[in-house]
């Protein structure tokens, strides 16, 4: 019998705007996020960008453990495509870190080698090959090492919309962590995904999206980051996701894995600093948003075995 649904609900420090894009907003501590997502009665979290966590695997584990979190998994994004880089390296780092803290996903994003997620180049069929050789042999390092690999479709990458994912999942054995914010925003369909490859998917990223603001993405009228900025995510149930319909199509399924709560954010300032006074716009409050998030997935939880 699977782990009930809330105790499979973990975060991710982007629900607390830290992220590795330069310029991504105000960055909060280390100690800030982690005693937050404990108030709130989070007990897992993945790792967060490089240089969130210390960089030693050993002290990764031990700085989750004193804050009393468990470690589910990273983010990792890795070029694969390119002929003259090797993502092995790369990945054996983190690799190394998620063992070291007992964690069992490793989240692979099809990096494009540029800065950021706002603009990406076409992709042809010498690079796809490679890349999807890159992700067979990426999985099996880290099925040597007791993790899974799942590919993450993410905006700004080479492995964006429903199309590419579906070009993933023919075309390598790697498993698909279903970011429901990222699939819809790249053109893709979360709920469809979930009811079609449950198999598939190893890892979950929860998110809720306003659908206004993604077609202004997705027709190039603003910027992915300007779109966060501009509050495209959205506290669970808030928004035009069907979560209720992923999430049943998964546990009928026989998921087991985790939920991962992310709301990427963009902070203005520090949440705990200021009311508006230093005439931006309120900064979002991410407590209050991932308490929401975590109180309607629980509510869902609920309902489904009510």
């Amino acid at each position: 019998m699977n782990t009930p649904l809330s105790e499979r609900i973990a975060a991710a420090p982007i629900s607390w705007g830290v992220c590795e894009v330069p310029g991504w907003g105000y960055q909060l501590g280390l100690d800030t996020v982690l005693t937050q997502m404990g108030e709130i009665g989070i007990t897992a979290t993945e790792f967060g960008p490089d240089g969130f966590l210390p960089d030693a695997p050993a002290d990764k584990a031990a700085t989750l453990e004193r804050y009393g979190l468990a470690a589910v998994g990273q983010f990792v994004p890795v070029v694969l495509h390119e002929a003259d880089h090797d993502p092995l390296p790369q990945v054996q780092a983190a690799v190394d870190g998620l063992v070291a803290a007992h964690a069992g996903t490793l989240v692979l994003a099809a990096a494009t080698g540029a800065v950021g997620y706002d603009a990406r180049p076409v992709l042809d069929d010498a690079g796809w090959s490679r890349l999807l050789g890159n992700l067979d042999r990426i999985a099996e390092l880290a099925s040597r090492h007791g993790l899974t690999a799942a590919l993450h479709p993410h905006v700004g990458t080479m492995v964006e919309s429903g199309v590419e994912t579906q070009r993933v999942l023919d075309g390598s054995s790697i498993g698909i962590c279903l970011d429901t914010g990222h699939l819809l925003i790249g053109g893709g369909d979360p709920v469809a995904l979930a009811a079609s490859h449950p198999d598939r998917i190893p890892h979950v990223h929860l998110k809720d999206v306003l659908l206004s603001w993604a077609r202004r993405v997705q027709d190039g009228s603003v910027s992915y980051t300007d779109a966060v900025a501009g509050g495209m995510y959205v506290p669970l149930g808030k928004g035009d996701i069907d979560v209720g319909a992923i999430v049943t199509s998964l546990e009928k399924s026989g998921y087991a894995g985790w939920y991962v709560l992310e709301q990427d954010t963009v902070l203005l300032e520090d949440p705990a600093g200021s009311s508006g006074s230093s005439g931006l716009p309120r900064s979002p409050d991410p407590m209050a948003d991932s308490r929401a998030s975590i109180a309607h997935l629980k509510a869902l939880a609920e309902a489904a075995t009510g």
